[in-house]
């Protein structure tokens, strides 16, 4: 790595970093929200569509991609947890002119996060990693940053085989049985009053088992599991914060399941919303802004923030939908500093999942 490159790898980490003083950490946060509105690539289409496997994969003529794992479990002993793994892809040189070609360096930055927590405790980590620490294949698929990895256990895309490790804390599941679907418009995602979108597709219903450790014991678990993958060359409005996401899966699995998210303006009010009713057999009905609206019922303190932890989400079809963090205090603590934790819903649909609260 010749001396620009480490330079720009520098300024990313710095931008990203969460090991500063308050009031340069505050800045950060915001350069952070502010990097998602940043135009990377080509914006995506609604006439362009999904292709699979091919979509499994990479894709760099967008700026913004991830393949996020979450899972609610249950260990043998009846204990609850839950697992988040993600690995992500930013563009940093979007035309790869400000370095030389390297086996090391094609323009992207990848970092990947494991997170576990029961309903008291919660521990995340990271890993940052150049194309050479990085394999990502559309089929057989493999997304892997070192040794943490999502990966197809033989050429069709399902089951998969999740693993990561770091101290006394680990996860390797095996995930299964699911049917692919297509969120907005056949996987064109709007996001925005202003047209941002996204191409966003998941795998809702899949049955997890392996095991996992949690400070230095280990739990064999079953449970449920919901696959996001997710890119564009920009996911919000520079005038936007950040975002509450949701993923729910019916306690009775014939109900299905339910995505909904809500952008967030400057002010923090809720800005545009989405959500998808989803059918055990994969049917979408996807449910526009002007039918969804999303309210805080609860807060909780946590260091220098505020965090959501309790709402009331209104879906047009349903009753009020309540949802509340299972652990309060979920946040991720890393470079990126974002809020990622189970729910568990009643009320209009009863169920569990995750969510995540990203630019408070």
């Amino acid at each position: 790595m010749n001396t620009l490159k480490i330079i720009l790898a520098f300024m990313m980490i710095t931008v990203l970093s969460g090991c500063q003083p308050e009031a340069e950490q505050i800045e950060s946060n915001k350069k952070m929200r502010t990097g998602f509105a940043q135009q990377f690539g080509e914006a995506v289409s609604k006439q362009q569509g999904l292709n699979f496997p091919d979509d499994h994969g990479a894709h760099h003529q967008q700026g913004i991609e991830w393949w996020y794992v979450t899972a609610n479990l249950t260990a043998d002993t009846g204990e609850a947890f839950g697992v988040q793994w993600t690995l992500f892809r930013l563009t940093v040189d979007e035309q790869n002119e400000t370095t030389e070609p390297s086996p090391w360096w094609n323009g992207q930055l990848y970092f990947a996060h494991f997170a576990i927590q029961t309903d008291t405790q919660h521990q995340a980590f990271e890993k940052y990693g150049r194309s050479g620490q990085v394999n990502v294949t559309a089929q057989p698929f493999e997304a892997r940053l070192d040794d943490w990895l999502l990966a197809s256990e033989r050429a069709a895309f399902l089951p998969l085989n999740l693993k990561a490790q770091q101290k006394n804390y680990s996860a390797n599941l095996t995930l299964a049985n699911s049917p692919l679907i297509k969120h907005g418009e056949q996987g064109y995602s709007q996001k925005t009053h202003q047209g941002h979108a996204s191409y966003y597709y998941s795998y809702p219903f899949l049955q997890a088992k392996g095991d996992i450790m949690f400070a230095g014991k280990t739990y064999r678990v079953t449970g449920d599991a919901w696959l996001d993958r997710e890119w564009s060359s920009a996911l919000i409005d520079p005038s936007q914060n950040g975002w509450d996401w949701f993923s729910i899966q019916a306690d009775d699995p014939a109900l299905g399941g339910l995505m909904a998210f809500c952008i967030r303006n400057s002010q923090q009010e809720y800005d545009y919303c989405s959500a998808s009713h989803i059918a055990r057999t994969g049917q979408v009905r996807a449910i526009a802004n002007q039918e969804v609206t999303l309210q805080v019922l609860k807060t909780h303190a946590l260091a220098t923030k505020t965090y959501p932890i309790k709402w009331a989400l209104n879906i047009k079809g349903f009753e009020s939908i309540i949802i509340d963090a299972r652990n309060p205090d979920s946040r991720n603590q890393l470079s990126i500093p974002y809020w990622e934790g189970r729910i568990k819903t009643h009320g209009g649909f009863e169920g569990k999942g995750y969510a995540e609260l990203v630019g408070y």
